[in-house]
């Protein structure tokens, strides 16, 4: 499964998901999963946003090597799955492509339909969105210019949904696969699992301690905040 990631200016919200992709593949060694990401406004050729940086390498992933791209339109085409960071994000990539509209979604819509619904397949997310209509914006708001403390509250966002959505996409497809967490003893934290899903057993997420580098060492960790990223 190839996934866009989308967000507006491709320096912060949208890198921090698509090298979180990248390590959620390399820690289960599912080759087939790959990610790319572009923004709307794109500052192109621009490297990641510096506490951006620091938020991925809290979470387990590789910085390095980025040059931020504008959205094009075959890079949709060439998406299995298309998460944006906005509903207006969103709104803009179904403009784009009109056809991508059954795989398009913001992260948190799709990770919350997976997970009232079950829905374990790209087709089975489209098909529960209707019936799952929800009131009000499911977004994760731009962090740059703010805080470190609002970098690692985004991060923990973008985990809390991604992380799962992925792992249960990927369960679906090859339900023979054993996912190998990430251990302590592999000197990374841990990539958060949060199960949930109509006919799932439910239990409470933890609060994920992945962006810890950029947060002020005096500060405890804090549960994700609803401010964006």
């Amino acid at each position: 499964m190839h996934v866009l990631f989308v967000c507006s200016g491709n320096v912060c919200r949208s890198v921090i998901a698509e090298r979180l992709t990248v390590a959620v593949a390399a820690d289960h060694g599912l080759q087939e999963l790959t990610a790319e990401s572009a923004g709307v406004r794109a500052l192109v050729g621009f490297p990641v946003e510096p506490l951006a940086a620091q938020t991925i390498t809290g979470l387990g992933g590789d910085a390095a090597n980025f040059k931020a791209r504008r959205l094009k339109a075959e890079m949709v085409h060439r998406a299995d799955l298309v998460l944006t960071m906005t509903d207006k994000i969103r709104d803009q990539v179904r403009d784009l492509v009109p056809a991508a509209l059954p795989r398009t979604f913001t992260l948190l819509e799709a990770y919350r339909i997976a997970k009232v619904s079950g829905a374990r397949t790209v087709v089975g997310l489209h098909a529960a969105r209707d019936d799952l209509a929800y009131v009000g914006r499911e977004n994760i708001a731009d962090p740059v210019g703010l805080s470190p403390q609002q970098y690692c509250d985004v991060g923990d966002k973008i985990a809390e949904a991604l992380v799962p959505l992925l792992l249960a996409l990927h369960a679906h497809q090859h339900p023979q696969a054993t996912l190998r967490p990430r251990s302590a003893a592999d000197g990374q934290p841990p990539l958060l699992v949060i199960d949930g899903g109509r006919g799932e057993p439910a239990r409470r997420p933890e609060t994920p301690r992945s962006v810890q580098s950029p947060r002020p060492a005096a500060q405890p960790a804090r549960r994700v905040a609803e401010s964006a990223g």
